[in-house]
């Protein structure tokens, strides 16, 4: 682990996760890791269900530059590890002949059957593992949290039965940001219903060998393969970073729905796929608008060069390649928050709902229309919680939340205040 003179920290390190199907090499989990080296406590973070570790390196340095004594580790889930990230260390011409002329490692799913495997289970164990080191022994105090799914997965770790012992009792707190349980998604129009004979159906297509799925690239347009999206979204970034100005040799070279009218800069053509006007309202950030000229110019409270840096990379990036079926399959399970004959049929272990019993934070934007909290609330009434800071700004986009500045952003400013109101834990 690296440091410099000041003792600040900022490096990408990988741990040991829980022995699981697949091949040696893809047991563990990379972790980003940002602060000062002697702090005492640590903040775990999550993405959604795109979302890789990169996603928070803006959130990471705003948080722990405003405290003294706090660390932040962003995860990368094991599935990171099928990704070929290897050319976007290359200058941006020679990644994109890389990628888009179809010379990076392809992950079909048929090669990959362990992955139906690798479920929310194997994710939480993994998690705990991330948790354990973070603790360094029980000499500092942890705090779990996530974005979108990730923010369900934290609250589900707080739930879990680990082997008897409950996963709340490794945290001091936890931090949900527009996601969660119950209702949590409704307001952002995703309601789910599984009846069991659904679930049967859904686990049969993952151990036939459905094991990745590509929502997030189908949803924006960038192509049908699981890892589209994220492909084209970080060669993006990559030429804005490098010449902004520039003209975008990717906007030709676009899936033909999302071609721009006119000629694009490379900053521009970053904005066309990334800002609010036009991209999908879930993976937007308002960072500005695009010039007649195709030029872009800098507007609202996310700097677009922010996003730029968390895509580029070259490891870690701010998307995930591959997501797991099988982790979507238990995370729609188990949105009930209580033991059902879905979660008793996948072996979902939510044992312990009712008695977390440590503070939660919860941060709500403008894309879940207030049933964040709401269900949040409920949780917090069904358990021993003992406190629950809500906060909520609207104007602020699911994705505006990890980028936007701190002078702009609500979120960032109240969980600072929110982690430095946790009491020392006892150890």
């Amino acid at each position: 682990m690296s440091q410099d003179q000041q003792g600040w920290i900022e490096t990408y390190d990988f741990v040991q996760g829980v022995q699981a199907a697949g091949p040696a090499h893809l047991q563990q989990v990379g972790v980003l890791k940002t602060g000062p080296a002697d702090a005492r406590r640590v903040l775990v973070l999550l993405g959604g269900r795109e979302g890789g570790s990169g996603v928070f390196r803006h959130t990471a340095r705003s948080l722990a530059q405003a405290a003294d004594d706090l660390q932040v580790w962003a995860v990368d889930r094991r599935e990171q590890n099928l990704a070929d990230l290897s050319a976007f260390a290359d200058t941006p011409d020679q990644a994109t002949e890389y990628y888009l002329g179809g010379h990076y490692e392809v992950r079909e799913p048929a090669d990959h059957p362990y992955a139906a495997q690798w479920g929310l289970e194997v994710l939480l164990e993994d998690l705990r593992r991330v948790v354990a080191a973070a603790s360094d022994g029980g000499r500092r105090d942890v705090v779990l949290g996530g974005v979108s799914v990730g923010a369900s997965e934290a609250l589900l770790y707080a739930a879990w039965d680990f082997d008897g012992t409950p996963g709340y009792r490794d945290l001091a707190g936890l931090a949900m940001v527009d996601g969660g349980v119950l209702n949590a998604y409704s307001g952002a129009g995703m309601e789910f219903d599984l009846p069991l004979e659904a679930a049967k159906g859904w686990l049969a297509q993952i151990e036939g060998g459905a094991v990745f799925e590509n929502f997030t690239s189908t949803t924006i347009g960038l192509g049908d393969r699981p890892e589209s999206a994220a492909v084209w979204l970080q060669l993006a970034a990559k030429h804005a970073l490098a010449d902004p100005d520039g003209a975008a040799p990717l906007a030709d070279r676009l899936p033909e729905a999302l071609r721009p009218d006119r000629a694009l800069t490379n900053a521009g053509l970053f904005g066309w796929l990334v800002g609010a006007e036009r991209a999908h309202p879930s993976y937007s950030v308002t960072a500005g608008r695009l010039k007649d000229d195709g030029a872009w110019i800098e507007d609202g409270p996310t700097a677009l060069g922010t996003v730029a840096e968390a895509f580029a990379g070259p490891r870690p990036g701010a998307w995930l390649w591959y997501t797991l079926n099988r982790v979507m399959l238990d995370l729609v399970a188990a949105i009930d928050f209580t033991e059902t004959d879905l979660t008793r049929l996948l072996g979902l272990r939510l044992f312990h709902t009712r008695d977390i019993d440590t503070p939660l934070y919860v941060f709500q934007s403008g894309l879940t229309n207030g049933t964040t909290g709401q269900a949040a609330a409920t949780v917090t009434a069904g358990s021993r919680i003992p406190e629950l800071s809500l906060h909520s700004d609207a104007a602020l986009t699911h994705q505006d939340v990890v980028y936007a500045r701190w002078d702009d952003n609500r979120f960032l400013q109240t969980l600072s205040q929110f982690l430095r109101g946790l009491p020392r834990r006892s150890h």
